[in-house]
């Protein structure tokens, strides 16, 4: 029977045809190299090397041996690894949802690190309406969903935040916020915002959609949204303004909108949210794969 190092090291000389590298590679010396070598070819019953002072190249037998050798070590090795993976819980499939191509941008960098990693699960990406909120990961639809914070959903825990974002006020080009340089919370008074829908709990609508502003003046709540498509028609339509995020005018830009600073808004937080039950090493490796992706991978252009 072939034994691990045997293997290994018939492999690899015959990758490196060179003793010294072979041994740095596999951390022994040359002379266990070359001694292992030996013992294999004693089995065989003939020279699987040809060694020179200036060269070691394969034998005919010996490049056969490789040839049939490397897929079935490829295969132990991958089989090493899946079993390892299934060892800390690190395969399956993830669910994960997001509520547009911007959100979604930053989910395929997270997967595409994550897979590199962990080859053995599989990521699916699914979008999202606009104005579903946490429902699909709270009714199980999804075992991670992108969102905005904040997220204050009875067994959901809510992850670190991932992009962080100035906050804009999306108002129609004719609007006379549009020509200012900036806007304050205080400017919301007697507007009418588009909204994203109000399948979200009442914290989060207030935070992003207030009916009031800090002093206390009303604001007004007008059509709401289902998609970014839809927000955008209404409020290029002159139906109402609404807040979002800075990035939105990269992301849509429409000559009928103008994105207006607010200079005195906190900024909108997003990361990922997942059922507390169902919290996994599989989720709680994504969302340390999803921490390390540059913020530049996806930001989002409004409340979700």
């Amino acid at each position: 029977m072939l034994e691990r190092h045997e293997l290994e090291a018939f492999l690899t000389l015959g990758d490196e045809l060179h003793f010294g590298r072979t041994a740095e590679l596999l951390g022994v010396s040359t002379g266990r190299i070359s001694q292992t070598i030996k013992k294999l070819e004693r089995r065989v019953g003939t020279p699987l090397f040809v060694r020179t002072s200036r060269s070691v190249r394969l034998t005919p037998v010996g490049a056969r041996l490789h040839e049939e050798l490397r897929p079935a070590h490829r295969r132990i090795l991958a089989a090493l690894e899946q079993a390892t993976a299934a060892g800390r819980g690190m395969l399956g499939t993830l669910r994960v949802g997001f509520a547009s191509p911007w959100g979604g941008a930053l989910l395929t960098a997270a997967a595409d690190a994550f897979l590199a990693r962990h080859p053995g699960c599989e990521i699916t990406l699914r979008e999202i309406p606009l104005d579903a909120g946490t429902r699909p990961v709270e009714d199980g639809e999804l075992d991670l969903q992108y969102a905005t914070f904040p997220v204050a959903v009875p067994g959901l825990t809510t992850g670190p935040v991932l992009i962080r974002e100035d906050r804009v006020l999306l108002v129609p080009a004719g609007h006379a916020l549009a020509r200012r340089p900036s806007v304050g919370l205080e400017d919301l008074a007697g507007q009418t915002l588009v909204t994203s829908g109000a399948d979200h709990p009442r914290a989060w609508r207030e935070a992003h959609y207030p009916t009031r502003t800090p002093s206390g003046a009303p604001v007004g709540h007008g059509p709401s949204a289902a998609t970014w498509e839809e927000l955008l028609s209404l409020v290029a339509a002159g139906r109402g303004v609404s807040p979002g995020a800075a990035r939105g005018a990269r992301y849509h830009p429409r000559p009928g909108i103008a994105y207006v600073p607010f200079h005195d808004a906190p900024p909108l937080e997003y990361g990922l949210v997942w059922p507390t039950a169902a919290e996994s090493a599989l989720v709680r490796a994504f969302v340390e794969t999803a921490v390390g992706v540059p913020a530049g991978s996806g930001t989002a252009p409004g409340p979700r």
